[in-house]
């Protein structure tokens, strides 16, 4: 997080941006009711069930309002506007 940022929408934002958390709750829900029947931690899911994978954060450009990963960004921060 301590890279330059550069939206790579707008194109001209580099300091105004929204991190976002990903929290991730692993849970299993009735089919039919769509209610949640059994939440799980990281360490107890069942074999069909992947643990997360993604990204930790989200960033949301202020000025425009593009959510994208973190690396988009960051990629775009690396290079000088022409």
């Amino acid at each position: 997080m301590s890279t330059p940022y550069r939206c790579p929408n707008c194109k001209t934002n580099k300091s105004r941006f929204n991190l976002i958390e990903q929290v991730v709750h692993s849970v299993k829900k009735d089919p039919n009711t769509g209610a949640i029947i059994q939440e799980y931690t990281e360490s107890e899911l069942e074999p069909f069930h992947l643990p997360y994978n993604g990204p930790e954060y989200k960033i949301q450009c202020a000025t425009c309002g593009l959510i994208e990963d973190e690396r988009m960004f960051i990629k775009f921060g690396e290079h000088p506007i022409k």
